[in-house]
C-alpha cells in the first residue's frame, strides 16, 4: 500500500511547510476523526481521541488545528497539554478511547514537528487506516451540523495518571534509595514527569534538561546528545546517568566512569534480567542495525533473535507476530510488552534499574560480556532513485567487504525512508578494517548515485 504522507512514525516534516501547516493539519484532523466516526458504532456516543504534545513552540498551533478538525467530524477531543508519546499511548488505552495523536518530531530539533497516531490499543495504526485517512485529505473537508461537533476538554491529572503507571512496572520488593541519578529530559514532554519517577521511588535526582523555552528541545542535550549527560555524571558524581529524547520514548545510559550505554546493550540487560528470574519466553527482536556483539550474546545464553527492519513500528509488528516480548533499537527505543504496548523511555530505565539493584551490581560490570563491534555509518546523498540490488558495481564492492570480514563482521546498505540518503553501515572486529570498507563501499555508491 503506497503511502503520500505517513512514513514509519506518522507524519513529519518542517513547519510551514506541507504536511505540516495549519490548513493541512486542520484537514487531517478531519480526516482522522472521519476514519474513526465511520467504524466507531456505539449507538449516539462519539468516538473520542486523546490529543498530546512535546514542548515545540509550533505544537500549540498544531493542536489547534488537530482539536478544530477533528471536532468538525464529530469527534469528542481530549487535551492533555505537554506529554510523552508512551503515555498518549497509555492514557488512550486506559480511558478507553479510540484514538490517541501525538504532536512531536521525536528527536529532531525545533522547527520540525509530526503528528504520530495510536490505536485504542495503543500502537501504530494498522497501514490500512492510514491509508485511508490520506484518501480523505485528498477529497473536500465538510464539517457536521451543529449538534453533532465534538467537544473538547482538558484533562488535568494526566501526568499523574502516568506518574503512578510509571511507577507500577518497577517492582514493589524494590527501591531506589542509595542511588544518584541524573536525568536529562532533552527539555522536552518528560520535563515534568520524569524526574519525579525516579525521585518516588526513592533515588537522588539530579534533572537537566528540564527548563523547556519552546525552541531549545533535543538542543546538545537527551538521547541524541549524550556527551551532556556525560560531563553531568562526573560533576555531580552520580552513580548513573539516563537520557531521555524529546518525546520520551527513546533512551540512552551514562554509568559512574562514564561510559555510554546504548539500546542494544541496554536491551540486553533487560532481558539478561528477565532470563535470570524465570520470566524469560520466545525471544528478542532487534533489527538490522542491532550490533553483531548483542546477537551472539543472546546466542550464547540460548535466547532466539531475529531481525526486523529499522523502525520501531516493525520491531513491534514483528513482536507481535512472534508472541515475544522484548525488541529494541540501538537507537534507543526499547520495548517490553511485558510493561507496556510500545517503546518508553522511563519505563525501560526502570526495568535496567530494576536489574541492577535486585542484582546489586553496576551497569557496566552487569553488560561488561557485550563488547559491542566497532560500527561505522556514512550517509550518502543521491539525487533521485537508484536500485541498490541491480547496480554491480555497489554489488561487488559488498561481496569483496563481506570476503574480507568473514563471519566477524557485516555490511548494511539501506534507502532513508525520510530523506534522499543511501546509508552505508559496516561492522567487524576491527576498527581500521571496518573503517576501510565502510569508506570504500561509500564512494562506490556516491560514483554510482550521481554520476558526472
Amino acid at each position: 500500500m503506497s503511502r503520500r504522507y505517513f512514513g514509519t512514525d506518522g507524519i513529519r516534516g518542517k513547519v510551514g511547510e506541507a504536511p505540516i501547516t495549519p490548513d493541512k493539519v486542520l484537514h487531517l484532523g478531519y480526516a482522522a476523526g472521519s476514519v474513526l466516526a465511520k467504524v466507531h458504532h456505539s449507538g449516539d456516543t462519539r468516538p473520542g481521541v486523546l490529543i498530546g504534545k512535546d514542548t515545540r513552540i509550533s505544537g500549540y498551533m498544531l493542536e489547534s488545528a488537530l482539536e478544530a478538525g477533528l471536532s468538525a467530524a464529530g469527534v469528542d477531543v481530549v487535551l492533555v497539554g505537554p506529554m510523552p508519546t508512551p503515555a498518549v499511548a497509555y492514557l488512550t488505552r486506559v480511558l478507553r478511547l479510540q484514538a490517541g495523536i501525538m504532536i512531536s518530531a521525536s528527536h529532531n530539533p525545533f522547527p520540525d514537528n509530526g503528528i504520530k497516531f495510536f490505536s485504542a490499543a495503543g500502537q501504530k495504526l494498522p497501514d490500512a487506516v492510514e491509508v485511508e485517512i490520506e484518501r480523505l485529505l485528498e477529497e473536500p473537508m465538510h464539517c457536521q451540523e451543529s449538534a453533532r461537533l465534538g467537544r473538547a476538554r482538558r484533562m488535568d491529572d494526566a501526568a499523574g495518571r502516568y506518574i503512578e503507571f510509571c511507577k507500577s512496572t518497577f517492582p514493589s520488593t524494590l527501591d531506589l534509595k542509595g542511588l544518584k541519578l541524573v536525568v536529562d529530559c532533552a527539555h522536552g514532554a518528560t520535563y515534568h514527569i520524569a524526574p519525579l519517577v525516579f525521585h518516588e521511588l526513592g533515588a537522588e535526582v539530579v534533572a537537566i534538561g528540564n527548563a523547556p523555552n519552546g525552541v531549545n528541545i533535543n538542543d546538545h542535550c537527551g538521547a541524541t546528545h549524550v556527551k551532556t549527560l556525560r560531563d553531568a555524571v562526573f560533576e555531580h558524581d552520580a552513580h548513573l546517568g539516563i537520557a531521555l529524547d524529546g518525546d520520551g520514548d527513546r533512551l540512552m545510559m551514562v554509568d559512574a566512569a562514564g561510559g555510554i550505554h546504548d539500546g542494544d546493550q541496554l536491551l540486553y540487560a533487560i532481558v539478561k534480567h528477565r532470563r535470570a528470574a524465570g520470566q524469560m519466553t520466545g525471544g528478542v527482536v532487534g533489527t538490522a542495525m542491532t550490533n553483531l556483539a548483542v546477537e551472539k550474546a543472546f546466542a550464547r545464553q540460548g535466547i532466539p533473535f531475529a531481525r526486523a527492519r529499522v523502525g520501531d513500528r516493525y520491531v513491534l509488528e514483528m513482536m507481535l507476530e512472534r508472541d515475544w516480548h522484548w525488541g529494541g533499537e540501538n537507537s534507543g527505543h526499547i520495548i517490553c510488552r511485558d510493561k507496556h504496548s510500545t517503546g518508553d523511555g522511563i519505563i525501560s530505565a526502570l526495568q535496567v534499574l530494576a536489574a541492577l539493584v535486585g542484582e546489586k551490581t553496576s551497569l557496566e560490570e552487569y553488560t561488561k560480556e557485550v563488547k559491542l563491534y566497532p560500527q561505522h555509518l556514512i550517509n550518502v546523498r543521491m539525487n533521485g532513485k537508484m536500485d541498490l540490488q541491480q547496480t554491480p558495481q555497489i554489488q561487488e564492492a559488498v561481496r569483496e567487504a563481506e570476503a574480507a570480514l568473514k563471519d566477524s563482521g557485516r555490511v548494511l546498505l539501506r534507502s532513508s525512508g525520510t530523506e534522499p540518503l543511501i546509508r552505508v553501515m559496516v561492522e567487524g572486529e576491527d576498527d581500521h578494517v571496518v573503517r576501510h570498507w565502510a569508506e570504500t563501499i561509500a564512494g562506490v555508491v556516491k560514483a554510482c548515485a550521481n554520476p558526472g
